[in-house]
């Protein structure tokens, strides 16, 4: 059977890089959460607050860990089968990875031991500088991650000797062109899958009768969030929007599917053909793609057949992943100005379609997410440095049947490893929140006698709160 290295390759990194993008665009949004329910908590005494931190640490701790493990393995494939690209771009992505691990991972890892295990051995407002530290450990990690894959769609700052990249200007490299723009898309959706998941667990409990209390915390704080959030990252889209159509035009005319230069109409819906050039069952509004695109009626949007065929991206895989992205992010709004509505009325807490729709938008973030990076990565196609490395010059030169091997064994592997992890998952959210008793200060841990701790001395766990 004859293995296609390339392909196998690009499928091989797709399928890491979807598992691994699903813990860090949670683990992200939670961990800053978690920041705020603490500080809640300081300030107000409210045992509430410090009850839903202990409960949505443990799942934080559990996606923290797999999403560890996951990038490990997707690191990895840089040598084994991306070894021309790390040889030729080496030097300015070999540092931008590694500022990531000395700059946020160590940060991360100093501080979570005491985030998770320091309740009873160091004091409140210490105990709440760690969990502060570890959400801002999380955004700096985003912050590095994100600018060396900004540096791959719009490179800047570089000078090419003998067919190596060099960095000529660091703070060309790290602040491209795009950066910025991805930054604040990919934190705002991050945050955004944070809240959706948090929405829809609540909405759950509520729908359940169970954690009546801590659910409407939940629910009031999660759709709070949204009315806010959602708006922005719309507003967000469309900016970075405009700076793709600046430096990856191709990209754009893929997204919307438009195959000649002129004005050009929003497309709703239709069925790319590549191979004839045009769209079947075109769906469209006329002129307001290039309102959208320009900020014109009127304005020019370069199409498809200006560009060679093979320097164009798979048109399909772009075109539908960014209306999947795009419809997500509004019907987000939706919930958002639904929940506004409904607390308006005084009925955001037992409205029953209300409950079910967040039920239903629990994975919308993550489904988002994974679309708008297959609009990035596949539209940024045929190249891996855009216009300037082509991906069938970055792969290693390997056999076929070995990516195959490799592939067939991460598939294995990913489905027990993390199967297990997530039915762990979903069993703490279905045994959801349990009370705890009042926290020791390190004031209490100081009165404490030193004999060793006895059964007798075990604070009491009372059940979770049910409703009748």
């Amino acid at each position: 059977m004859d293995f296609d290295p390339l392909l196998l390759s690009r499928l091989q990194f797709a399928f890491t890089i979807a598992f691994h993008i699903l813990f860090p665009s949670f683990t992200i949004g939670l961990a800053s959460w978690l920041a705020l329910l603490e500080a809640l908590w300081l300030k107000t005494g409210n045992e509430d607050y410090r009850t839903i931190y202990k409960f949505w640490v443990k799942i934080f701790a559990i996606s923290f860990a797999m999403g560890v493990v996951s990038g490990v393995v997707m690191s990895y494939q840089f040598g084994t089968n991306w070894s021309r690209f790390s040889e030729i771009a080496g030097s300015i992505m070999g540092p931008l990875l590694s500022y990531e691990v000395l700059t946020a991972f160590f940060l991360e890892a100093s501080f979570l031991g005491i985030m998770l295990f320091g309740w009873n051995k160091v004091g409140p407002k210490l105990h709440f500088v760690a969990t502060l530290a570890v959400a801002v450990g999380t955004l700096i990690s985003t912050f590095w991650i994100l600018s060396a894959n900004s540096w791959m769609q719009t490179p800047q700052g570089y000078e090419i000797v003998d067919g190596i990249f060099h960095p000529v200007d660091w703070w060309a490299i790290v602040f491209n062109p795009s950066f910025p723009y991805r930054l604040v898309h990919m934190t705002l959706a991050a945050y955004l899958t944070t809240c959706f998941v948090i929405g829809g667990v609540s909405a759950w409990y509520l729908w359940r009768g169970v954690h009546v209390r801590l659910a409407r915390i939940m629910f009031s704080q999660a759709m709070g969030f949204a009315v806010i959030v959602a708006p922005a990252q719309i507003v967000a889209g469309d900016f970075h929007g405009l700076n793709t159509l600046e430096h990856q035009p191709a990209k754009v005319a893929a997204m919307e599917g438009h195959w000649e230069t002129g004005t050009v109409p929003l497309l709703l819906f239709a069925v790319p053909d590549e191979e004839a050039e045009e769209n079947h069952y075109e769906v469209a509004i006329p002129h307001l793609g290039s309102l959208i695109l320009t900020h014109s009626l009127d304005g020019t949007v370069t199409g498809l057949k200006d560009f060679p065929p093979q320097d164009r991206p798979p048109v399909g895989w772009v075109f539908y992943a960014f209306r999947i992205m795009v419809g997500i992010g509004i019907l987000m709004a939706f919930v958002g100005l639904s929940g506004v509505y409904l607390r308006w009325r005084g009925r955001l807490y037992d409205t029953r379609w209300f409950q079910y729709l967040c039920m239903a938008m629990t994975p919308a973030g993550f489904v988002a997410i994974l679309a708008g990076w297959t609009v990035t990565e596949v539209g940024r196609q045929p190249y891996v440095i855009y216009g300037l490395l082509r991906t069938a010059d970055a792969v290693s030169p390997v056999p076929g049947a070995s990516v195959a091997t490799s592939l067939a064994f991460f598939m294995i592997a990913y489905a027990a490893v993390f199967g297990a992890g997530t039915y762990y998952l979903l069993r703490l959210i279905g045994h959801g929140p349990v009370t705890a008793a009042p926290a020791h200060t390190a004031d209490d841990m100081a009165k404490r006698p030193s004999r060793p701790m006895s059964a007798a001395d075990e604070p009491p766990i009372e059940t979770a709160e049910r409703q009748p």
